[in-house]
C-alpha cells in the first residue's frame, strides 16, 4: 500500500532475520525486556519507536536486535498483555495525523493542488485501513471523517 499513489516501483518485502535464536551476546532476561517495552510505551512511544530504541539503546546497556526473537512475542503483543496498547493502530494514527495536517494546510492555501491530491490519497488510505480494522481494532460503526480524526487525535495527546 505504500507505493500505491506514486509512480515509483514498489519495494519487495523485507527479509526476516536468518537466525531463529537471539544472539549469544544479548543475554537479557525476557521479563526485563517486557518491562522496558511497557516503560517506553508509558512514555508515549509507538511500537515501531520502541523497537528502534531497544535496538539502539537496549536494556541495561545491552542492545536487543529483535524483540520477537528475544521474548517470543511481538512488541504489540507485549503491550496488549500489559494493557498498554494504544486506542488506534499505529499506521492508522499516523495517516490521520498526516490528513489533519494536510487539511489545515489546505484551509490556509486553497489553491495548492499538489497537497490537495496528497490529502485525497491519505484519506483514501485511511478509509481502506478503517475497513481492514473495523470490527477488530475499531468499532463496527466507525467511519472516518476529519472531525472524528481531530477528536481521536486530541484524546490520544
Amino acid at each position: 500500500m505504500a507505493r500505491m499513489h506514486t509512480r515509483r516501483r514498489g519495494s519487495s518485502g523485507s527479509d526476516s532475520p536468518a537466525a531463529d535464536d537471539p544472539p549469544e551476546w544479548s543475554d537479557v532476561d525476557e521479563d526485563e525486556i517486557e518491562a522496558r517495552v511497557v516503560e517506553l510505551a508509558q512514555q508515549g512511544h509507538d511500537p515501531s519507536q520502541i523497537g528502534l530504541k531497544l535496538r539502539d539503546e537496549g536494556v541495561k546497556g545491552t542492545p536487543i536486535p529483535d524483540v520477537k526473537l528475544a521474548t517470543g512475542k511481538k512488541v504489540t503483543e507485549i503491550l496488549e498483555a500489559h494493557d498498554a496498547d494504544a486506542d488506534l493502530p499505529e499506521d492508522l494514527r499516523n495517516l490521520m495525523e498526516r490528513a489533519v495536517r494536510l487539511r489545515e494546510h489546505m484551509d490556509d492555501h486553497p489553491q495548492d493542488v499538489q497537497n490537495k491530491r496528497a490529502l485525497q490519497n491519505a484519506e483514501s488510505k485511511i478509509r481502506r485501513l478503517v475497513d481492514y480494522y473495523r470490527g477488530d481494532e475499531l468499532d463496527e460503526t466507525f467511519t472516518y471523517s476529519y472531525d472524528v480524526a481531530v477528536d481521536l487525535l486530541e484524546d490520544d495527546a
